[in-house]
């Protein structure tokens, strides 16, 4: 089905562990750590339809349910970018991000935040985007944790850029370096697999920026599948896509989307939850816990009858 990942900032600690967490970071930070889960979406490409996906937005359609029947409900959802897939018809680009909103609008969670993509940004250099969404780079804190939205889209290549680069570092200054801080963004912000263009050219730039402080987790899309990287004491976790997956690099010559499998139509797709699960000296303190969509779960969306009959058309 393709959620994305879902993230719980506290809970997963045993009693003592969190307290311990919570009082050494509130004496250190200045506000403690209040234990919330939040969901990260990328990729939703919607307006794509062709071989890869025939399905057009049902995973989408069918991640929004499954947060909202979540037990518990996330505080805020990340959009890491892609939110619509590029065009160059003005009109039809206000038509794919209306669509996109009327189902982002369907979940029952508090805050949304997003970011741009390439599809969303690259060919007007964010100018859409902006009026519909506001800034492509911004921050705010929540329940303790620092967040930063960066752009490495609307300039028309991967990269961040040196205006954006003395904004983080402002916007850094003022935290203490234990601070909690989870980045979102679009591209990895390391050289994943250049030839593909999964990098951001100035991410070591960045990095360095972020390197001082030693609670960093960087979230993204645009891989269409799971990856987690570790650059010195900073976690670099993607989403899986909500249209279709690409290959493992180091599998195949070139890149090229997985062919869909009509079997198992959210194949390569899936939920991912994430847990701390560690106290404040834990090198890896996210648990990391794969969950897959079985198409018979597609009924409590639209109904499995629909769901075939769109793959057969």
């Amino acid at each position: 089905m393709g959620l994305g990942a879902l993230y719980a900032v506290g809970p997963g600690l045993v009693r003592a562990e969190a307290a311990d967490l919570a009082e050494f970071l509130g004496e250190s930070n200045g506000e403690k750590v209040s234990p919330f889960t939040f969901v990260q979406m990328s990729d939703t490409h919607v307006g794509f339809q062709g071989p890869p996906n025939p399905l057009g937005t049902a995973a989408f359609e069918a991640a929004v349910a499954r947060v909202n029947a979540l037990p518990q409900r996330p505080d805020l959802v990340l959009f890491t970018g892609d939110l619509v897939h590029d065009t160059e018809k003005p009109e039809e680009v206000r038509t794919r991000i209306q669509k996109f909103r009327e189902i982002a609008a369907r979940l029952k969670v508090p805050k949304l935040h997003f970011v741009p993509g390439e599809h969303d940004a690259g060919l007007d250099a964010g100018v859409v985007f902006r009026e519909v969404f506001g800034p492509t780079n911004y921050s705010f804190d929540h329940k303790g944790v620092h967040f930063i939205a960066l752009d490495n889209v609307s300039r028309a290549r991967p990269e961040v850029g040196a205006e954006q680069i003395a904004w983080l570092k402002k916007d850094l200054a003022r935290f203490a370096k234990s601070t909690p801080i989870i980045v979102f963004t679009h591209r990895p912000l390391f050289d994943l697999k250049p030839e593909w263009e999964w990098f951001t050219s100035d991410g070591d730039e960045v990095m360095n920026v972020l390197s001082p402080y030693t609670n960093v987790t960087v979230l993204y899309g645009h891989i269409h599948r799971e990856h987690e990287e570790h650059t010195g004491s900073t976690r670099h976790l993607a989403a899986r896509s909500l249209a279709f997956a690409f290959p493992d690099p180091s599998t195949v010559p070139e890149k090229k989307p997985m062919p869909f499998d009509k079997e198992h139509p959210f194949k390569n797709l899936g939920v991912r939850q994430l847990v701390e699960a560690g106290g404040r000296r834990s090198q890896d303190p996210l648990q990391v816990n794969e969950v897959e969509l079985a198409l018979a779960e597609y009924s409590e969306i639209n109904g499995q009858q629909q769901l075939l009959r769109a793959i057969a058309l």
